[in-house]
């Protein structure tokens, strides 16, 4: 095992005050690999005689009897050129673990038995029989405090120089919160980093308040707050990846206020049977700092539509409709078509899935197709559907950017509405069995073209429904998702990192809020409970604040906000105004009175009035024309005469 090789860090001319132990050891750095190895193989052949002669000495009990040097010269030998021989000394110093050493534990119980049968066999020079076993022993602990030494003085050094040049360096200072076995693997994964320098540990259990882990003393949660300041801790790592996510809160809330990142590992099935280490690091999900509860899936639920089945999601590539094919593939369908417009999407989502069927050989029967196809094509889906024997379709294909729909009204109401109602009718005339649209609050009393094309596809889906068709057709209704395309969350953790001003559009602007996950996990749940016809409403929990939600990143980021009081602070929060079509608050229900309970706890069903199929027809059939003539005012008209609450507030005519 030789030292790490040369470093530019290491190349500093040292100071007068460094003393003769930082000219030595500047000296040493600077030598080859080859001049590294070779001390060391000196300095422990050296040793290792001294060890022999040692395990003589404790023999015999004194020094007169005589000792063949040349004898010990051959019970050594092999020794050495063993541990080289096992790659001991291709090792760095600075990377010594404790690991390494099992490979000289397995080496010497070796030599143990060779050097017992060169004795009963006496076919070597003859020395007690304990000998080699004191011998081996002394020698061990010799390699491995060695070694320890050697390290322990590098990293001395290197923090030396972390010292002096603190503010010219990237160098945090970090708590690791957890002195579980994950917060010790995590403190021994940082010790060779030279970004961060771990100053303690918290822990929940009282008890282990005061001891040392590592080194590293272990502080109370309660101290948690007093220790950023006291220390100057510029991260905090959690290091408890069984926690639930209530716990998790609750730590993230004392800390709030604080400009302090604060990043987390992965669950225990995501670090299942690999080494904790600082890569293992991740932000923490936003959803930790919002009051949201999760509940576990219903696995039969989850199955139903699915297990076995050919199940075409259209919109596949999507940020809905591609994590409803991950969850579908899990559930092991028998054939999954992805439906989707955009040729870049499809290809995305398409090679993320081979991928994932080539590494599982659960998945491996499941047939994957990739089609290019627009919703608007009736008898083009309903050959598909017959090709594919499809049994589920989940429709998440839609134009959802509201600003982007209020300049092109009738592209989202062809999209949107009639694309809808063409899958849906495709679906019946092939006779699927289920039709789930993934539908959005926006059409709840909309203010704006996007929301009010999502509407009209609810009263096509709900008018179908009740044509006596083999085909159950339900909706599922939510709010926004994070990390979806468009999602604010993207948009303020890249202002963010560039250290642009966060753009929010009104200070009392809120919405819902949930992970695309769990959205998918929940319309996948809400589907296998309809009957046909129903809207289900997914509980979104309670809508957060986009102006809250914008601070609590900023401080999870590490900086702190720049306001009037703080006119020095990091990021700053501009209102840049509500945009065409857009809502300060957000609803899920077109009534109060018209929800009732399911057999889930996140699902409800909204009871809401619903037009004649031949109505939503006749209107769906005009708009091509309507759309030659850009007529505009006839389409919100329509808008007004079907969507209930529909307000024309864009400034477009």
């Amino acid at each position: 095992m030789f030292i790490e090789p040369n470093s530019n860090r290491y190349h500093q001319l040292p100071n007068k005050s460094d003393g003769l132990l930082q000219h030595i050891t500047h000296y040493f750095l600077a030598l080859s690999r080859s001049s590294k190895r070779t001390i060391l193989v000196t300095a422990d052949f050296i040793m290792a005689m001294g060890c022999l002669f040692l395990a003589l000495l404790l023999r015999y009990g004194d020094l007169e009897h005589n000792v063949d040097f040349f004898n010990m010269f051959l019970y050594v030998l092999p020794a050495v050129i063993g541990l080289y021989i096992i790659g001991f000394y291709k090792g760095v110093a600075r990377g010594f673990f404790d690991a390494v050493m099992g490979s000289v534990l397995q080496l010497f119980f070796l030599l143990i038995l060779l050097y017992e049968a060169i004795l009963y066999f006496e076919i070597g020079p003859q020395i007690p029989r304990s000998t080699p076993i004191l011998f081996l022993f002394l020698f061990y602990i010799w390699l491995w405090n060695s070694r320890l030494t050697v390290r322990e003085l590098l990293r001395r050094w290197q923090r030396k120089g972390q010292s002096r040049h603190k503010y010219n360096s990237d160098y945090d200072n970090v708590i690791i919160y957890g002195a579980g076995e994950a917060g010790r693997e995590l403190l021994e994964g940082l010790r060779n980093s030279h970004k961060y320098h771990v100053v303690a540990y918290v822990d929940d259990d009282p008890q282990l308040t005061g001891a040392y882990l590592l080194d590293k003393k272990i502080y109370s949660a309660n101290e948690l707050v007093n220790l950023v300041t006291k220390l100057d801790v510029a991260q905090v790592f959690l290091a408890i990846p069984s926690v639930s996510r209530a716990h998790k809160r609750h730590i993230i809330n004392k800390l709030e206020g604080i400009s302090i990142k604060i990043k987390e590992l992965p669950s225990l099935e995501e670090i299942a049977e690999e080494k904790v280490t600082v890569s293992s690091m991740r932000r923490v999900d936003i959803l930790d700092v919002l009051d949201r509860q999760t509940v576990e899936p219903d696995v039969n639920l989850l199955r139903k539509n699915i297990n076995n089945k050919s199940v075409l999601v259209t919109g596949a590539g999507g940020s809905i409709g591609s994590e409803l094919c991950r969850q579908i593939i899990k559930n092991k369908p028998r054939c999954l078509v992805l439906y989707e417009l955009s040729e870049y999407a499809l290809y995305s989502i398409h090679q993320e899935l081979l991928a994932k069927q080539a590494g599982d050989q659960d998945y491996i029967d499941i047939k994957i197709i990739a089609i290019i196809g627009n919703v608007t094509n009736e008898n083009n889906l309903f050959r598909i559907f017959q090709k594919y024997k499809v049994q589920t379709v989940y429709h998440a294909a839609a134009y959802k950017h509201v600003p982007i729909v209020e300049d092109n009204p009738f592209e989202g109401a062809i999209n949107n509405s009639q694309g809808t109602y063409h899958c849906a009718r495709a679906a019946i005339q092939a006779e699927v069995e289920t039709f789930v649209l993934i539908s959005t609050d926006k059409a709840v009393r909309p203010t704006n073209v996007m929301g009010a094309t999502k509407r009209l596809a609810e009263l096509a889906c709900q008018g179908l429904s009740r044509t006596g068709s083999h085909t159950c057709i339900s909706m599922v209704r939510f709010g926004n998702v994070l990390g979806s395309s468009g999602s604010v969350i993207p948009v303020f953790t890249k202002q963010i990192e560039q250290g642009k001003p966060i753009t929010v559009t009104h200070p009392d602007v809120t919405r819902y809020f949930m992970t695309i996950p769990e959205a998918a996990n929940l319309v996948i749940q809400a589907g296998a409970m309809a009957t046909g016809g129903e809207v289900f409403v997914l509980d979104m929990g309670e809508p957060v604040k986009i102006v809250d939600l914008a601070y609590r990143m900023i401080h999870l980021s590490g900086h702190t906000p720049k306001t009037a009081e703080n006119p020095d602070g990091d990021i700053e929060i501009v209102f840049t105004g509500l945009r065409p079509g857009e809502k300060l608050y957000e609803e899920l229900i077109i009534g109060e009175d018209n929800v009732e309970n399911t057999g889930h706890p996140l699902i409800m069903q909204a009871m809401e009035h619903s037009f004649p199929l031949s109505d939503i027809e006749k209107t769906l059939f005009e708009l091509a024309n309507k759309a030659e003539q850009q007529d505009i005012g006839w389409l919100k008209d329509q808008f007004k005469h079907f969507v209930a609450g529909y307000q024309d507030n864009s400034k477009s005519t």
